[in-house]
Formats: structure tokens, sequence, C-alpha cells
């Protein structure tokens, strides 16, 4: 039996279902979202789940508080155990070099994991992402400086890059 503990986070852009499985984040979800990350946890680690609530599972709860009230380094270096195949494990080790107040384009993103052809790979494992805002997949935006592409919805993207301060043209 694989024990995953769980909380829930109240923020300013809503529920957050977080999942730690030692010290290392799984899964972190907004609450109206959590289909896909359900896929990925039984694709992971199957039916041999067994999920137990506590109040700081792998330290990230503490964290997203932080961040939410300001201390936007606060997710920096949670540690994360994210599962996914090669690919999009370069992916979402990528997203996690984009600095609070940065965005990268898909394009941008796609040139840094060594595959500047395939941006529409790089957006699908973005978009597959099982840590959100821990590995900041909402850092992502369209070439042209639109905001476009993420699973938690465009206004929660746009609060958390106005909540970092990023430039948004």
């Amino acid at each position: 039996m694989i024990k995953i503990e769980t909380a829930t986070v109240r923020s300013p852009v809503g529920e957050l279902e977080l999942f730690g499985r030692g010290d290392a984040l799984v899964g972190l979800v907004f609450d109206d979202r959590n289909g896909r990350l359900a896929e990925h946890f039984k694709a992971r680690f199957g039916d041999d789940i067994e999920t137990v609530r506590a109040k700081d599972p792998a330290g990230a709860a503490s964290r997203l508080k932080r961040y939410f009230a300001g201390e936007l380094d606060a997710l920096d270096d949670i540690a994360v155990d994210l599962g996914g195949t090669p690919f999009q494990a370069r992916v979402w080790a990528a997203l996690r070099q984009i600095p609070v107040g940065a965005t990268w384009s898909y394009a941008q993103l796609a040139r840094k994991v060594g595959s500047p052809e395939a941006v529409r790979a790089v957006g699908a494992a973005n978009g597959r992402n099982p840590v959100s805002l821990v590995v900041p997949c909402h850092r992502v935006i369209a070439s042209d400086g639109t905001l476009c592409g993420y699973g938690g919805g465009i206004e929660r993207k746009r609060w958390l890059l106005t909540h970092e301060r990023a430039l948004l043209v």
C-alpha cells in the first residue's frame, strides 16, 4: 500500500488539494480540476494508494500559505517527485527554472529542453504537470505574449502572474 498524505489549502484562487509522499510533493491541483491528477496517480501508483489527511504534507501547505502571503520564492525549493516520461521530466524540470516574475513562451521552453520543433509536445507535457504552482506551468505564455493554455483557467493564470509581478506584454 502506498501512503500519500493530503491536505487542502485555501487560497485567493480557490482551494488547492496537495499530495505528499515522504518528503516530496507528488500532486497539487485546484480542487475543481482534479480529474487529470487522478488519472496520473492511477497510471503511476495503480490502485494501491492510501490517502491520509495531514497538516503539512511534504512541508508544502505552509509554503503555499507563505507564497500567497507575498513570499514569492517560498515554493522554489519544495522537493517534488513527479513521475512521468523522460520528456515530461525534462519539461517539468525546465519549468522550475523560470524565475518568479518572468514568463517564457512555449517556443522558449521547447528550446530549453533541446527540442525546438516540439512546441506542441512541450505544451502537452506542460498541461500534464501534476504539481501546478510549485512546477510553475502558469509562467508559460504564447509567443505573442497572450495568456493561453492553463489547466486552472486563464483567470487564475492572470491572477498568479499578477501576484508574481510578471511583466505581461
